[in-house]
């Protein structure tokens, strides 16, 4: 494949204004999709025809297989090789541990293609079809928010979240679980709460866990982003934060939020590649946890902290060089240890390098946006599973990401190829 070279270089005023105010429909369809598509298959398996995982699998080729077709369409250049080899060496090692542990594993290479697809299109985008797609996204989140809230009958007459989960991934609903809630969203009582509804809320992700990060992801592009939006769309967007906050009963949302508000200010000041030292950080942050209250236990920070802990210190070797995946959904609730089952410490490297790397770092905007990143999936990482790497929030997370990576330094396509 030709590798373009692109020169940092602006566009010609004129022609640089109507692009800004074209709207790329294909690529805000492709962002919208990534966060809708469940509750789209949702609706059609209560209402419609019952779906399978086959029907779930198949949309989301289509909405990646429509993106790689869009990249390719526009040409890979010289700024685009970071991903393009990021995914690459992701294929390598999905190739190696497939065939030492003699069965295909294409999991973290689907995960790396997410990011790949959508940091790709994010690339692409101008300002205008990003708001789009970000405006029209937040406020379907909204909507089936309020209908959650208001009525539970109502909602779950609509995408039937019990139902889809048990027609398309097989788990069915629990004896006392007669809502038609996704079971895992009826919590229980010592769970932290604010005490606004009696379930956590799943909006149109369906499920909980989703819909916190989703909070996440409004939270980066706010601190990205928020100079550049209206009154209007920040209204929006704290108001959809602000609701899922108080409903989904997500503590690591809550103090992540809080960390971007103070980060608005400090992440300017702070070096794009102190980054590097996050990860780190984090995880000798939870072995200190670990070993002031060695005991915690539970669904709470501490306890999900030393969970993930206690499992990478039991880590098979072999798993470091990727000999055990068929242990790997062992290890859904601990995303450090997942991912070395998953992608062995090298896909690790390799990931942490990444986030902390592409995300650009020349203006304020772009260094709060790769701050919050880092401290957005290596938080997560610590207290969660894989939910960061989903399409569903996976898909405008890196969409911002990969736009604020050209942000007040616009792409100019040029015709001859560079030697690479």
């Amino acid at each position: 494949m030709a590798v373009l070279e692109q020169k940092a270089a602006f566009p010609i005023a004129g022609s640089a204004a109507g692009e800004a105010a074209r709207t790329d429909h294909t690529v805000l369809w492709l962002g919208l999709l990534s966060v809708l598509y469940n509750g789209i298959l949702a609706f059609i398996n209560h209402n419609i025809m019952p779906l399978s995982l086959t029907h779930v699998a198949a949309s989301e080729g289509l909405i990646m297989a429509s993106a790689i077709l869009y990249i390719l369409h526009k040409g890979i250049y010289e700024t685009d090789l970071p991903a393009f080899l990021f995914l690459l060496f992701t294929l390598v090692v999905t190739i190696y541990v497939s065939v030492l542990n003699r069965m295909l594993f294409v999991d973290h290479f689907r995960n790396v293609l997410i990011i790949f697809c959508f940091s790709g299109l994010g690339g692409w985008s101008n300002e205008k079809t990003m708001k789009l797609a970000f405006r029209w996204a937040s406020l379907a989140v909204m909507i089936f928010l309020i209908f959650e809230i208001v009525s539970v009958p109502f909602y779950v007459s609509i995408v039937h979240p019990s139902d889809y989960f048990a027609n398309t991934r097989g788990l069915l609903p629990l004896s006392y679980n007669t809502t038609g809630l996704f079971q895992n969203a009826l919590g229980f009582p010592e769970r932290f709460s604010f005490g606004v509804i009696d379930h956590r809320s799943s909006s149109i992700f369906l499920e909980q866990v989703s819909l916190a990060n989703f909070c996440g992801v409004i939270a980066i592009y706010l601190i990205s982003m928020w100079e550049r939006i209206g009154r209007w769309d920040r209204l929006l967007f704290v108001g959809t934060a602000v609701l899922i906050l108080v409903t989904n009963d997500t503590r690591t949302m809550l103090i992540f939020c809080f960390a971007c508000i103070a980060g608005y200010f400090v992440f300017p000041k702070i070096p794009r590649n102190f980054n590097l030292a996050l990860m780190p950080l984090i995880v000798a942050a939870g072995f200190l946890v670990y070993t002031l209250k060695p005991n915690a236990t539970g669904d709470n920070f501490t306890g999900r902290i030393n969970l993930t802990m206690k499992k990478i210190m039991e880590l098979d070797p072999l798993a470091i060089l990727g000999l055990s995946v068929d242990r790997v959904a062992e290890f859904a609730d601990s995303g450090y240890v997942y991912l070395i089952y998953a992608a062995t410490i090298f896909g690790v490297i390799a990931l942490w390098l990444f986030v902390c790397l592409f995300p650009a770092g020349r203006t304020a905007a772009q260094r709060r946006c790769a701050h919050s990143l880092s401290l957005f999936i290596f938080l997560n990482m610590m207290i969660g599973g894989t939910a960061v790497f989903s399409m569903k929030i996976a898909g405008l997370l890196w969409f911002v990401v990969g736009y604020m990576r050209f942000h007040d330094s616009p792409r100019l396509r040029q015709d001859r190829p560079a030697d690479v």
